[in-house]
């Protein structure tokens, strides 16, 4: 036997046996640890989050809306003494007639024009480019939905300058025009509203009799006068960039369906446009309501494009109310008015944003829809 042994032999028979009496051992202390479904642990990860949301987001709304009713000059800090509250004095500036109701009535009705004419051409190309990406008999489609989408991360000063150039006088899209024997316009110089132009075409000139009522500083005629022939090529550059981010959007829905629906519409006869109109159209129903939300939300907040391509003019026919908020507080040194309008327009997106969801929802999942369903099953 060896040494090890033997030593290991000697220390088993002179160790204890466990009597009756002897104590028991005492157990390993349990450690605790943090799994996924503890509180704690999601605070912790959450934390980082909260505070820079409060410090970049929740911090400055307050000091925005303390700017909106006091009299900050824009020089040292708009929480000492020297400020002073002025209340609604900032606000009131917009309904009383003059200068400043003008701009913003302008500006509403330049952004009404490209709201109208942007969410409804984005939303059905994005469908399309959709629709035809989920098509089995499309080849390459990793490079057609790369290449659709790329225009929406692409840098919007990059974009904007692209399309001056190509409409400007001499540019790319007027050279098509003159190929098929249409005289283009100076884009970016033409203040004529496209309504207004269709009217002359029928012999309307002039402002009518009654068209001159006065609504928030501007007639009704210039109401009705469309989106300039300038914001006519800034809605073209947005349709064109958005309209590839809502396009995956719609892409990932329609892959989400489920196929035996189509293939019974198929056993049954239907065309490809019936299919499209009848089966998939009334399932992306909450994605279409999705998609026009954001994009109402996004044109109304429209600034990047008119800063770059045409900072309102001509005629602040693209003067947008996000433009007008910059170019009150950072030219004409109205910070109190400037951060009003900001306010204004958040008011204006969230009662638009109601109404729209409430054209857009769905009437069958209402309480009131269910409570008829159940007492006719009654």
């Amino acid at each position: 036997m060896s040494v090890r042994q033997e030593t290991a032999l000697a220390a088993s028979m002179t160790k204890p046996a466990a009597g009756p009496g002897a104590l028991a051992p005492r157990p390993a202390r349990r450690r605790t640890r943090l799994t996924g479904s503890d509180p704690l642990l999601a605070w912790l990860f959450v934390a980082p989050l909260i505070v820079i949301a409060v410090l970049f987001l929740v911090v400055p709304i307050f000091m925005a809306a303390w700017v909106s009713v006091s009299d900050w000059s824009g020089r040292g800090s708009p929480l000492s003494s020297e400020v002073n509250f002025v209340g609604l004095d900032n606000y009131a500036a917009f309904f009383e007639p003059g200068l400043a109701q003008r701009d913003l009535t302008t500006s509403i009705r330049n952004t009404l024009y490209f709201v109208l004419f942007v969410v409804p051409l984005q939303t059905i190309l994005a469908l399309g480019l959709a629709l035809v990406l989920n098509s089995r008999r499309l080849r390459a489609k990793s490079f057609f939905r790369t290449a659709y989408y790329f225009p929406s991360v692409t840098s919007s000063v990059a974009i904007a300058v692209v399309f001056l150039f190509m409409f400007s006088a001499s540019g790319p899209v007027n050279a098509i025009l003159s190929a098929v024997g249409v005289e283009g316009p100076n884009w970016f110089a033409d203040a004529r509203g496209v309504f207004h132009i269709i009217a002359g075409a029928f012999g309307v000139e002039g402002t009518p009799a009654w068209a001159e009522v006065d609504l928030g500083g501007i007639s009704l005629w210039a109401w009705l006068a469309g989106p300039s022939v300038a914001m006519c090529s800034i809605i073209a550059l947005v349709v064109w960039v958005s309209a590839g981010g809502y396009m995956l959007i719609f892409l990932a829905s329609l892959q989400g369906m489920d196929e035996e629906v189509n293939e019974a519409a198929v056993v049954d006869g239907a065309t490809t446009w019936q299919r499209i109109r009848h089966v998939t159209i009334p399932q992306l129903r909450p994605t279409t309501a999705l998609v026009v939300t954001l994009g109402l939300i996004g044109t109304w907040q429209v600034f990047d494009q008119v800063y770059i391509m045409s900072q309102g003019n001509p005629g602040k026919t693209t003067l947008t109310p996000a433009y007008l908020s910059y170019t009150t507080s950072f030219g004409s040194f109205q910070w109190g008015q400037g951060t009003a309008i900001s306010f204004l327009l958040f008011a204006l997106i969230v009662v638009l944003t109601i109404i729209q969801r409430t054209l857009t929802r769905d009437r069958s999942d209402s309480p009131r829809a269910l409570r008829r369903q159940g007492r006719a099953a009654r």
